[in-house]
């Protein structure tokens, strides 16, 4: 019922709606039809999440911000999204149903994830919804390049729908070379940092002073391992310093044992101190 709200002609939206709403003779005269729709559609953008519900009627948006918010939603669901998603997308991303908002400024992004990425419509709403942002970015001068780079990387599978892939696709190429850049800095090859990228690309996400720095100091200076091992096992990058790392070397040195990195971060707690009593 609440979505027949968004087919029944409003002042600014006649050009737009379908003929089906008139047609239907149990319609009441054409302004209380207009005070109808009104109130039915404020209350289906509170279901979507993109009016709050505890919003005083003196603060309600204006029929014609109202009607530029349903052409949004009505495109985004043109898109492949549904109902449930809105919220969502509304939370993480508010600037898509402001006034000001306008769907065809966002098309380029569902052109660039279905031709360049060649992703799927199931794929680009499932990629949208983990990271909304992406579709406030510039195709030209973030998408593009940053994909192109990935790419030439040999990073795979980027049309596959998960958080790690949607916000990788939307981190500008700039701080991806960063990275790479720390890794050769660290005694890496191209080659190797491209490998190591490859296999974790999750790397990418990683900040470099509060992350990558320190536990790489850790790894060379406290624990007396050689860059070999980091790029046999680049994932030692995604586990805690302080909760895993650490407390994990302190006490195979206490017993003098020294493990691979990946047998020594991968077991669980029970199953690692259970070995190594």
């Amino acid at each position: 019922m609440m979505l027949h709200s968004l087919h029944i002609p409003t002042i600014s939206s006649i050009r737009s709606s379908t003929s089906q709403s008139l047609r239907s003779s149990e319609h009441p005269p054409y302004l209380l039809r207009f005070r109808t729709s009104r109130r039915e559609n404020l209350r289906y953008l509170k279901t979507l999440g993109i009016i709050d519900p505890n919003t005083k009627p003196h603060k309600f948006p204006s029929p014609e911000t109202v009607d530029q918010v349903l052409f949004t939603v009505n495109f985004l669901k043109s898109k492949g999204f549904s109902e449930p998603d809105f919220p969502r997308l509304s939370f993480l991303c508010p600037k898509l149903f402001t006034p000001g908002s306008d769907p065809t400024d966002i098309e380029p992004v569902f052109e660039f994830l279905t031709f360049d990425l060649a992703a799927t419509d199931q794929e680009s709403c499932g990629l949208i919804l983990r990271c909304p942002q992406i579709l406030l970015s510039d195709v030209e001068y973030c998408l593009r390049p940053t994909l192109i780079y990935l790419r030439k990387l040999g990073v795979e599978k980027l049309n596959v729908p998960n958080s790690l892939n949607a916000h990788l696709l939307n981190t500008r190429e700039e701080r991806l070379i960063e990275k790479i850049r720390f890794l050769r800095s660290s005694g890496l090859s191209r080659e190797e940092s491209a490998m190591a990228c490859r296999r974790f690309p999750a790397i990418f996400g990683y900040s470099i002073e509060n992350n990558l720095k320190p536990k790489f100091e850790y790894l060379v200076g406290e624990m007396k391992r050689s860059v070999e091992e980091l790029k046999a096992f680049p994932q030692y990058f995604a586990f805690s310093l302080e909760n895993r790392i650490m407390p994990r070397h302190l006490h195979l040195e206490q017993r003098n044992v020294r493990i691979s990195l990946k047998r020594m971060l991968l077991w669980n707690d029970d199953k690692f101190y259970a070995k190594w009593k």
